[in-house]
């Protein structure tokens, strides 16, 4: 109970102390007219907002399931869950969710492909084009199916009916006609409610683990593995399968797609600490709760979790369990929505990325369906994929562009003379995860030697590391001065 007390507090001061730092050493201006407040923003993408309703949008869009879903496969593995929940959230994702926004409003709203081509190179912009689609497609696929498999499970338990489908098609009729819909017109009106709602959902588990008495003999932190597989699968092993299974709650490349539909409508660049890092803060308590909720809840603790397993049995159990049937219902039905919240942003990007890339505009209504409908296409068809690969795909895609966007950040704060290190250190742990992970993993090379797979990740990070150093922080070290310094003169004078 002491080290989840305690996790909980490290998040709140990691936003206060280490939020600020990064805020301080990327210098937020007062006077420049983010891309909302041009003269030339379209009223389609591009809307100011309050930064409380953009900071809730930001949140429930980021969100959806993952925090919930991958914090309970986590919590497999023990407490450790939370270490990686706190170090990863103040010091990875959520310094990863404020460069990415940040960076996108100092370049007049640009997606993540067009920021990383900027400080890293026209050959990254390319790659990171097809990376990025491809990994909002199968975003959409999940938060398609995941609330379909969660509304089947309530109304009949077991294996999948008739209304996992019909679910399925209203989820995508939504996803078309909020994609290609205005942002202030539905997602600017109602995603603040479900930001609440999720906050809610969150504070309300957490209250009644203790009322009710589960977090009373609650593992304390060891700095060992949990997981009951851990002596016949080389799967269970720490790392790198649990910063792979904790995405959402930790770090995730995902927020870097949705960080520039909302850098197209804050107001200041200003409140882009709140925005960006607190959203990411917030997904943190998220994951959290529900971790130990997962881990403290069941009979038998992890190995009654286990049993209990996959992800939406476990949601409905405990929620019904803690909340009772008539508010638990409610908290099923908000977490039936909040993925949902994140499909239709992650469609969103996927077209805009594409308007970007080939400089199409999005005014005309028909122009948006023109990119939106092949998007659905293929996402539909996806839905009919078995889930569990589908998962694990987008898992390890998510987390590698999440590491992308990182090396992007130490990139642009090398180039213009700041502190680079705040994103150099979580990008070269986070290149020996994933490179490690596909080394071994089913879905990727299969490597049956886990030495092997982690020495290829350290090597890899070392000589990415190495490299980074010598031809960006020592050769190329404030030659983007400059160019920032009239970027923001020019962008304090635009009407």
């Amino acid at each position: 109970m002491i080290t989840f007390i305690l996790a909980i507090v490290a998040l709140v001061l990691g936003y206060v102390i280490y939020g600020a730092i990064v805020d301080r050493i990327f210098k937020p201006s007062a006077t420049f007219k983010t891309p909302a407040m041009r003269k030339d923003a379209d009223g389609v993408d591009y809307v100011p907002m309050k930064w409380g309703k953009v900071m809730l949008i930001q949140f429930i869009s980021i969100a959806g399931t993952g925090p919930i879903f991958g914090a309970i496969a986590g919590a497999l593995w023990g407490p450790v869950a939370y270490l990686w929940i706190i170090f990863g959230c103040i010091f990875a994702g959520a310094v990863h969710d404020y460069f990415a926004g940040m960076l996108s409003v100092r370049n007049n709203g640009s997606s993540v492909s067009e920021v990383v081509g900027k400080y890293l190179g026209k050959t990254p912009r390319n790659i990171m084009r097809v990376f990025s689609i491809v990994l909002l497609v199968l975003v959409g696929t999940v938060f398609t199916t995941t609330p379909s498999m969660i509304f089947d499970n309530m109304i009949a338990p077991g294996p999948r009916t008739h209304w996992y489908f019909i679910a399925l098609a209203v989820i995508i009729v939504y996803y078309i006609i909020a994609t290609v819909t205005p942002i202030h017109k539905i997602i600017g009106r109602i995603y603040p409610a479900f930001g609440i709602l999720l906050t809610f959902t969150g504070v309300a588990i957490f209250v009644m683990l203790f009322a009710g008495g589960h977090m009373t003999g609650a593992p304390e932190l060891e700095l060992r593995n949990f997981h009951p597989n851990r002596n016949v699968s080389m799967l269970a092993m720490v790392f790198p399968f649990l910063f792979i299974t904790i995405a959402c709650g930790a770090i995730s490349g995902f927020h870097a797609t949705q960080a520039p539909l909302m850098a197209r409508c804050i107001r200041n660049e200003k409140e882009g600490r709140k925005v960006f890092y607190g959203s990411m803060i917030l997904e943190g308590f998220i994951a959290m709760i529900w971790a130990a909720a997962a881990m403290n809840f069941f009979d038998g603790g992890i190995l009654g979790l286990q049993g209990a397993l996959p992800a939406p049995n476990v949601v409905t159990e405990v929620s019904r369990g803690l909340l009772g049937p008539v508010i638990g219902t409610v908290v099923i039905l908000g977490v039936i929505f909040f993925p949902i919240t994140s499909g239709d942003t992650a469609f969103r990007a996927a077209r805009l990325i594409l308007a970007d890339s080939f400089k199409f505009s999005q005014q005309p209504i028909k122009n948006r369906f023109v990119l939106a409908l092949p998007i659905f296409a293929i996402g539909i068809a996806l839905c009919f994929i078995d889930f569990g690969i589908i998962w694990r795909y987008f898992a390890w895609s998510n987390q590698t562009l999440a590491t992308i966007v990182l090396w992007t950040a130490a990139a642009y704060l090398a180039k213009t003379g700041k502190n680079y290190w705040i994103a150099l250190v979580p990008a070269t742990f986070m290149t020996v995860v994933v490179t490690s992970y596909i080394i071994i993993a089913p879905e990727g090379f299969r490597v049956p030697n886990y030495a092997i797979g982690l020495t290829a990740g350290l090597v890899t990070a070392a000589a990415l590391f190495v490299t980074f150093i010598y031809f960006v922080a020592i050769k190329q070290r404030g030659t983007l001065i400059e160019e920032e310094r009239q970027l923001l003169d020019e962008g304090s004078r635009a009407d």
